[in-house]
């Protein structure tokens, strides 16, 4: 078997030289922030509705996972819109 098999020879490009700013930086660890208070917040009624079979305790994982949908789809959203600024913006 050769040695070079399954190894990467050349490096692959990367955006090494995106420059992020304070604001970014803050606006991601915000939304992250947000969603692991999303998560958390369901932990309770995940435990009930699984555990003890709590149906109320199940409406309410319902509810919460919609709303982390919801969540998702903005975050995606706002991906998207950032990819797509930085791609108009000359090099």
């Amino acid at each position: 078997m050769s040695e070079s098999r399954g190894k990467v020879s050349t490096l692959m490009e990367t955006n090494s030289e995106t420059e992020t700013t304070e604001s970014e930086t803050t606006a991601a660890s915000g939304r992250f922030a947000e969603l692991q208070q999303l998560v958390a917040a369901m932990a309770s009624d995940f435990e009930k509705f699984y555990k003890d079979g709590n149906k109320a305790a199940g409406t309410r994982v319902r509810n919460s996972m919609q709303e982390l949908k919801a969540f998702a789809q903005t975050v995606r959203e706002e991906v998207l819109t950032i990819r797509n600024q930085s791609k108009d913006q000359p090099q």
